[in-house]
């Protein structure tokens, strides 16, 4: 019988694909651009009203020797990551999270999706785009051209007929349409972890963070979670399974309140707070704590606990915009 071996939660932001000069000198200017929302009440706001509610400090936490610095303490938790998802010694790795329209559009935008291909294409690179986000996002492709990943088509078919008999209603997906290719939560693991390393079929679950109406609540990111356990544990194979949360934390606003916790509910189990998180505080990237929720209460029906974890708020500009980054593994 297979089990859930490892449990893993880790960031995917452009960010971790940008350059320390990127950090230093470029997100302040990429930030008045982006959407925000109240961190209470959920509603839209704008950044000249983020910055005129932050703490005057705020100039002080983005100087380019400290982003340079979260730069250096990402990069190293990154390392360490790929090493613990390398000593797992996995046969499979299920991968929980969001989708940008990459797969999917507004007009068909499932609720909840699985991969069951034989395998899942990630680009070639191509030429060098000169605009830096293009470039940072240009490096989550192959350096040789394209590339299909192995999957693991038999878990996944296991998990759709078994979630669909739990009640789920499950977006099956064969295989891409012409011109497709994994979407970030996906290709971003294989590019920072798997690159170079020892390569293990994935089985993509897609959950839709972003975008309303029908956005999963937490409590059904919980149900989730626990349908997936005692899928995996039920999967006639002998094997070794790991489950990974991509995404996340608090984004396009730092809530290091709601991240920690997250975390610490993370810690002590405690799945009732996770499935009662107000769902207006997981708007923007933040909705991607979505994925986190489904992975902890997976590994809350088994005997894992965390073993290591590493959070840096990166603050961007001086209206304390920018990312909460998370790395978590359970064992």
């Amino acid at each position: 019988m297979a089990k859930i071996a490892a449990a893993f939660g880790s960031s995917h932001s452009i960010m971790l694909v940008s350059e320390r000069d990127d950090w230093m000198y470029r997100y302040d200017s990429r930030d008045p651009t982006l959407p925000y929302y109240d961190l209470k009440t959920g509603e839209p706001t704008s950044y000249a009203a983020v910055l005129e509610r932050a703490p005057a400090h705020g100039a002080d936490l983005v100087t380019p020797p400290k982003m340079a610095a979260r730069y250096d303490a990402t990069e190293a938790a990154m390392d360490r990551m790929r090493d613990e998802i390398q000593s797992a010694n996995l046969d499979a790795l299920v991968i929980i999270g969001d989708d940008q329209e990459e797969l999917f559009q507004l007009t068909n935008m499932p609720a909840i999706a699985i991969y069951y291909g034989d395998t899942i294409r990630n680009a070639g690179k191509g030429p060098m785009p000169e605009e830096w986000q293009a470039r940072a996002r240009w490096r989550r492709l192959e350096d040789s051209g394209d590339v299909q990943h192995p999957c693991h088509p038999k878990l996944a078919l296991h998990l759709i007929e078994g979630l669909n008999g739990f009640g789920f209603d499950i977006a099956a997906m064969k295989g891409l349409e012409p011109g497709q290719m994994a979407g970030h939560a996906i290709s971003f693991i294989h590019y920072r972890y798997f690159r170079g390393r020892r390569t293990v079929p994935v089985v993509p679950i897609l959950v839709n963070a972003y975008y309303p109406p029908n956005a999963p609540t937490p409590k059904r990111c919980v149900q989730l979670g626990e349908a997936v356990a005692a899928l995996i544990k039920s999967f006639p194979d002998d094997m070794r399974v790991g489950i990974l949360a991509s995404g996340g934390l608090s984004h396009f606003i730092v809530d290091e309140a709601l991240d920690h916790a997250v975390l610490d509910a993370i810690k002590s189990n405690d799945i009732g707070f996770l499935a009662g998180l107000d769902p207006r505080r997981l708007k923007a990237g933040s909705s991607e704590i979505r994925c986190w929720i489904a992975v902890a209460a997976a590994v809350a029906r088994t005997d894992l606990k965390v073993s290591w974890q590493e959070y840096i708020p990166v603050y961007r500009t001086k209206a304390m915009t920018g990312i909460g980054l998370g790395f978590l593994r359970w064992s």
